[in-house]
């Protein structure tokens, strides 16, 4: 372990290593796939919002993947706060043009990358892993569900930039949140990031060429059975809280065809929950997971 007064490098850790582009490319760069372009940046505030500027400012090629070694100011939903040690994560965000997918469709972007990284995880890192609706990966650490990555997709250009943050060999010490979670906490049979973006990268793109192959159906393409399948929110009591300071209690019974939380409440009606902030609920008393 380094002395707490050395100069920090990036050999400066020896159990985190740096990523290797040139591998990377090598690897997942082919001349008929989807990733045309891979940068890795030592650190930076958000990849998320990286990307959207370029894409933004137009001439960014569907396919670009933007990674990090650190985020100083990474961002989830409702502008919440990323942070995690240099190089204990994978922080990254990709950029799609969907073309003649209808534009109603897009909402399933971040679902689709929810389903991608939990398959890719759970073939190279050997982890259980599951989805909180809208986009949340969860492992088991204890027999307790715990948070250990996060996806906020975002329009811009003439598509959608989205990230992936997911700690990979966070100690129990550096978690940001007592629901924070880990894969190397969870018992992963391999923490080695290379193999883990490789992994993830891969089925991201399997997914999303499917998906796009049929116009954005999710039922047409496996996606919305693929999500039901691995979403630990169904079938279980939560309470959405929505926009407007609007609270909604009920059963989480289906995920729609428009990728949007069904909810069974108290007095027999069925409503959909398009946006909002999604908490697991244990018994009548209510217990955060």
């Amino acid at each position: 372990m380094t002395p707490p007064d050395a100069p920090h490098n990036r050999w400066s850790d020896l159990d985190r290593p740096p990523l290797n582009a040139t591998a990377l490319r090598r690897g997942l760069l082919k001349p008929e796939g989807l990733w045309t372009s891979l940068d890795i940046v030592e650190a930076t505030g958000s990849t998320n919002t990286d990307l959207v500027a370029r894409a933004s400012g137009g001439g960014l090629a569907e396919g670009a993947v933007l990674v990090a070694e650190e985020q100083t100011a990474g961002r989830g939903r409702l502008d919440r706060s990323w942070t995690a040690p240099p190089r204990s994560g994978l922080f990254l965000s990709v950029y799609l043009t969907p073309g003649d997918v209808p534009a109603e469709r897009w909402g399933w972007l971040p679902l689709l990358a929810g389903v991608a990284a939990a398959t890719g995880l759970a073939q190279s890192a050997g982890v259980d892993m599951a989805l909180k609706w809208p986009n949340d990966l969860l492992v088991t650490i204890g027999g307790t569900e715990r948070k250990t990555g996060g996806i906020l997709a975002e329009r811009a250009g003439d598509g959608v930039v989205v990230g992936i943050g997911l700690n990979v060999s966070l100690r129990a010490a550096e978690l940001p949140a007592p629901h924070a979670g880990s894969l190397a906490l969870a018992g992963a049979v391999s923490t080695d990031r290379e193999t883990l973006l490789r992994a993830v990268l891969r089925s991201l793109e399997q997914w999303y060429v499917q998906w796009r192959d049929a116009n954005g159906d999710a039922a047409e393409s496996g996606l919305q059975a693929a999500y039901a399948a691995g979403c630990a929110t169904l079938d279980r009591t939560v309470r959405a809280e929505l926009p407007g300071d609007r609270t909604l209690v009920g059963e989480a019974v289906a995920i729609d065809g428009d990728g949007r939380l069904v909810l069974a409440t108290g007095d027999g009606l069925q409503e959909p929950v398009s946006a909002g902030d999604i908490v697991h609920l244990r018994g009548e008393e209510g217990g955060l997971t």
